[in-house]
């Protein structure tokens, strides 16, 4: 698929992540260390923090996509510099945990309300786990593998996988996954697990994420991201809670005084498709 024209210019980052516009109001980011089977970097994580929060700014983004270059989507943190941090004792995890407000690759615990798709070329592993368990949508190869296998390696998947996966899966079977640190197939994923919305083959992923995005893109975006916002707020509220927070939200104000609305409705009412524009910056 040819790349969209744009006006847009995205800050500057390094030749670890790549990134492109595919389609209308839709950003590709592509991990790009092949090599090292896309393992995380210092780089790599500034690079994406940097792009992904130029894309909540952005009102002409209204939908990512984030995929990996060559054969693994990500094989996680690069252990090998990790070991020569804890060797040296100059490694401070609970900091830089801490200091990284949005998790692996400023992914894992971002609370965006603009919709985020995986598209997994190969497998997920470790933080390339809790990146997907944190997306939107999950886009994965039928041949894809994954796991959270950091007990195996002496660590912990502290950056958000454990609640992500046990919301989804369950005490039990997150259990499984994260006590083992056991391989799953994508059609357990999908299938048993949950975390995984569609698989196709290899070479369709990223053509299947992006028809994905412009379904999306398709539907007005201020309604979308008030939608989003309201399943962030059910993450961690009840029923009521979470209802009385969302109506009274920015969000559900921009909805409801925005152009959209009246643009969807009228178009509605005219029989025709309606036109959307970029929602106002609240």
């Amino acid at each position: 698929m040819a790349p969209t024209k744009t006006k847009l210019t995205p800050p500057e980052h390094s030749s670890e992540v790549k990134v492109a516009f595919p389609a209308p109001h839709v950003l590709l980011l592509t991990l790009n260390r092949p090599k090292s089977l896309n393992a995380m970097t210092p780089t790599m994580t500034e690079d994406m923090t940097r792009l992904l929060d130029w894309f909540e700014e952005e009102p002409e983004l209204w939908v990512v996509i984030i995929t990996g270059e060559g054969r693994i989507f990500c094989a996680g943190a690069d252990l090998l510099a990790w070991n020569k941090d804890q060797q040296s004792n100059t490694s401070n995890e609970t900091s830089d945990v801490l200091r990284a407000i949005h998790g692996f690759a400023s992914v894992s615990r971002r609370q965006s309300v603009k919709p985020i798709i995986a598209a997994v070329n190969g497998g997920a592993y470790g933080g390339g786990m809790e990146l997907i368990l944190n997306c939107d949508f999950v886009v994965a190869a039928d041949d894809a593998k994954f796991a959270l296998p950091e007990v195996k390696r002496g660590v912990v998947a502290i950056q958000g996988g454990i609640p992500r996966l046990t919301q989804i899966v369950g005490h039990q079977r997150a259990s499984e996954m994260l006590l083992t640190g056991k391989t799953i197939t994508a059609v357990e994923a999908r299938d048993r697990f949950g975390f995984v919305n569609t698989l196709v083959p290899a070479s369709s992923v990223l053509s299947a994420a992006i028809a994905l995005a412009q379904q999306i893109t398709a539907n007005s975006p201020d309604a979308v991201q008030s939608t989003k916002h309201a399943l962030i707020l059910s993450q961690r509220l009840g029923h009521s809670e979470t209802l009385y927070q969302h109506v009274q939200s920015p969000e559900s104000k921009q909805v409801y005084k925005g152009q959209n609305i009246k643009e969807g409705l009228k178009a509605f009412a005219e029989k025709r498709a309606p036109v959307w524009t970029n929602p106002a910056k609240l």
